[in-house]
């Protein structure tokens, strides 16, 4: 999805691109305050009006947020995760969980064929980390979107840009419900390490199977809605047709 302008002076379209880039690349963080205006015009520069212009731009396509008397906020790294975000907020927490686990499915499918050899040592050192953190290594919602996370270096790994605008626009629905107390860790951490492990060694494998069943073990087990929202086993019926197929959970 094209954002930019047809608009306007080409200075407010380099604006814009200018701005798009520093939240696209990560320099300007999902929750972060983006410089003032005074900062911006002299970075960029250009005037008064062609920063709000191109800030008015953004915020028309959700990426950032204006609260008077604050300043700017990131509210979504690209227009697709904003949108896609508001698109899902009308649906069924249930619905999105499910949509989630098709998403980190394909990105381990993809991964075990796709990763360099980069990615895959800032796996392991991913889950070294989470090793070493105990009983605080948890992914949460908001871990999990976060630069460096397990999840996140899976999906990235994928090598799909577009399965990555869909993963953080999931996440930042189920992050809401996580703190409104809907949607909670349903794992322990000896079980997160475990599952994280099998992944993790099937995409260095490049087992593209077994990639995918270990991830759908541990997104069926990781999320889920409170236990007083829905009735639902401790073991989901997906996990249990996997495990009945045959696939050895402890590998």
């Amino acid at each position: 999805m094209s954002i930019s302008t047809t608009r306007g002076s080409q200075k407010a379209r380099d604006t814009l691109e200018f701005l798009r880039g520093k939240i696209s690349s990560n320099e300007w963080r999902v929750g972060e305050l983006i410089p003032k205006e005074p900062e911006l015009m002299q970075l960029i520069g250009v005037g008064k009006s062609t920063v709000r212009e191109a800030v008015r731009s953004l915020a028309a396509f959700g990426m950032l947020e204006t609260v008077p008397g604050v300043g700017t906020f990131v509210r979504a790294r690209t227009p697709v995760s904003s949108i896609l975000t508001e698109f899902l907020a009308d649906h069924d927490l249930e619905e999105v969980l499910v949509y989630r686990r098709s998403l980190e499915n394909e990105a381990a499918q993809h991964a075990a064929v796709h990763r360099t050899e980069e990615q895959l040592a800032g796996l392991r050192a991913a889950h070294e980390r989470s090793l070493a953190a105990g009983g605080q290594a948890f992914d949460t919602c908001e871990r999990s979107t976060a630069p460096g996370s397990f999840h996140l270096l899976v999906v990235e790994a994928s090598g799909s840009k577009l399965l990555k605008d869909l993963y953080l626009g999931v996440m930042s629905i189920l992050e809401r419900a996580s703190v409104e107390g809907r949607v909670i860790l349903g794992t322990t951490t000896e079980t997160m390490h475990r599952d994280h492990g099998a992944v993790l060694e099937a995409i260095a494998a490049r087992d593209v199977r077994n990639a995918a069943h270990s991830m759908a073990l541990h997104v069926d087990r990781d999320l889920g809605l409170r236990t007083d929202m829905l009735e639902f086993n401790p073991q989901t019926e997906r996990a249990t047709s996997l495990i009945d197929a045959g696939f050895d959970t402890d590998a």
